[in-house]
């Protein structure tokens, strides 16, 4: 039995002293309750909408002045005619476009019957279901307000969904998970092989073989570079063939935007190698640190909108984020690099800051 106790005393010992091991059964559990808390929400929050109003009589204003008043919607904008619906969103200005027809108030009154069309953005179809479930009750609230109980309500509301007719949640998660491979993957895989190399004592063998330092990096990463857009490549081509998800825009945009965020993944590989000896540090830097952030954070599952201001603002450093605005606006929405340029810049600064930091801490750990 005192064998028993010291054995088990010093199992608990290396456990309280690995902090790795501490970390992950008591810091990673709370914080997933944190984030998941903080995340999962099913509700609009701050979601930004435009207004075209055609009749501009009392009853139009009335139901507009209800909308911007509402705490979970933010009107943007008020359009003057169609021709400027699509500007809105192929710059994701807005989420969704209410449509007052001519005569509403008339119609509504005299006839018995009118029409609001909501025109939504369902490239995101969770947010845009959530989004025409608000609009929806905040102009039949508001119709309930002016006529009987007992009568019907003259009003006819017409959803229409942009980009994702059929509200397939493929167009979702499909550009998502195609953003999580790439991340976490690419990263893993890069950074275990330069890890690799020096915990087996390798690393030191090539510094002083001919090559130069940037050659061994640039050997070590490369293969990863061409297997992870042949990988992106395979999975655009299985949500096209399988899933029936259309690619509007440019073929050569979309390979780009993917070599770019592929390329940013291996320089964040190969800085989580220079912070590392050990495989299994590796690896749990490149799963758990970047694997969160990658789901909660990009918007691949939860609109942001939704999240407290502070992961809000920490959602801008997160590569993710950039890389599925642009591939869904090219994908669904056929655009170019003239509506992407914002995104794909701020990946291509993230990969030069990464390049820049991972080549100084490699000089470091050579000297």
């Amino acid at each position: 039995m005192n064998r028993f106790t010291g054995f088990l005393k010093k199992e608990f010992l290396h456990i309280f002293r690995d902090l790795r091991t501490m970390m992950i059964l008591f810091l990673i559990p709370v914080l997933l309750v944190l984030i998941f808390g903080f995340v999962i929400k099913n509700e609009i929050k701050d979601a930004k909408i435009a207004i075209l109003d055609l009749s501009r009589d009392n009853a139009s204003k009335s139901i507009s002045s209800r909308l911007s008043a509402s705490e979970d919607i933010i009107v943007t904008e008020y359009l003057s005619s169609y021709s400027q619906i699509e500007e809105q969103f192929q710059k994701n200005l807005v989420k969704a476009i209410v449509i007052f027809e001519n005569n509403f108030a008339e119609n509504l009154v005299r006839e018995n019957k009118a029409n609001v069309q909501i025109i939504l953005d369902a490239s995101d179809p969770n947010t845009a279901s959530l989004l025409n479930s608000y609009v929806s009750v905040i102009i039949n609230n508001f119709i309930s307000e002016k006529f009987s109980l007992n009568k019907t309500i003259p009003l006819e509301i017409e959803p229409r969904m942009w980009f994702n007719e059929e509200q397939s949640s493929s167009y979702m998660y499909v550009p998502g998970t195609m953003a999580l491979i790439l991340m976490v993957i690419t990263a893993l895989m890069s950074s275990v092989s330069i890890v690799r190399e020096k915990e087996m004592g390798t690393m030191e063998i090539l510094l002083i073989s001919p090559l130069k330092p940037y050659q061994i990096v640039l050997g070590k990463l490369a293969p990863y570079a061409v297997l992870s857009v042949i990988n992106a490549v395979s999975i655009i081509l299985v949500g096209y063939f399988i899933f029936n998800i259309p690619i509007l825009g440019s073929w050569f945009t979309l390979i780009l935007v993917n070599f770019i965020f592929i390329t940013m993944a291996l320089s964040l590989g190969l800085l989580i190698s220079t912070l590392t000896n050990r495989q299994e540090t590796a690896m749990f830097i490149s799963v758990f640190v970047l694997l969160l952030p990658t789901m909660l954070l990009s918007g691949f599952i939860f609109p942001l909108e939704n999240m407290p201001n502070f992961l809000q603002y920490l959602s801008y450093i997160v590569p993710a984020k950039y890389y599925l605005n642009a591939i869904k606006s090219i994908m669904l929405k056929g655009q170019g690099i003239l509506y992407s340029w914002k995104e794909i810049s701020v990946l291509i600064g993230m990969t030069i800051l990464l390049i820049g930091l991972s080549i100084k801490k490699f000089k470091i750990r050579l000297e």
